[in-house]
């Protein structure tokens, strides 16, 4: 009996490293592209970033009170610009770009 089962073991075990042959990959000549995009390098930004201050006028999840208020502002104040920034559920009007704190509490 035992013998049996070693026979059986042994002729599995023969079959399973016998198995040799060629493997073909079909794939679609898009993929090597779309492969050799993804791995571009993407420089870094460039612009020149300095830190600064903005006057936070105003935040309201309403886009449309958030526009209103920017016009408000930029007929008073023309020369300043002026950004409006979402993070969610909000937006956010802020003015300015000012190097110092007190530049920015002057507006």
């Amino acid at each position: 009996k035992t013998l049996l089962i070693l026979i059986a073991i042994l002729s599995f075990s023969g079959l399973s490293y016998s198995q040799t042959g060629d493997i073909q990959i079909k794939k679609d000549a898009r993929i090597n592209a779309l492969v050799a995009k993804q791995s571009e390098v993407v420089p870094p930004d460039t612009k020149t970033k300095i830190k600064g201050y903005r006057v936070q006028l105003y935040f309201d999840s309403d886009r449309g009170t958030i526009n209103n208020a920017r016009s408000r502002f930029i007929a008073q104040y023309p020369r300043v610009d002026t950004y409006v920034e979402y993070n969610a559920p909000n937006y956010y009007l802020k003015v300015g770009d000012f190097r110092t704190r007190l530049e920015a509490e002057k507006i």
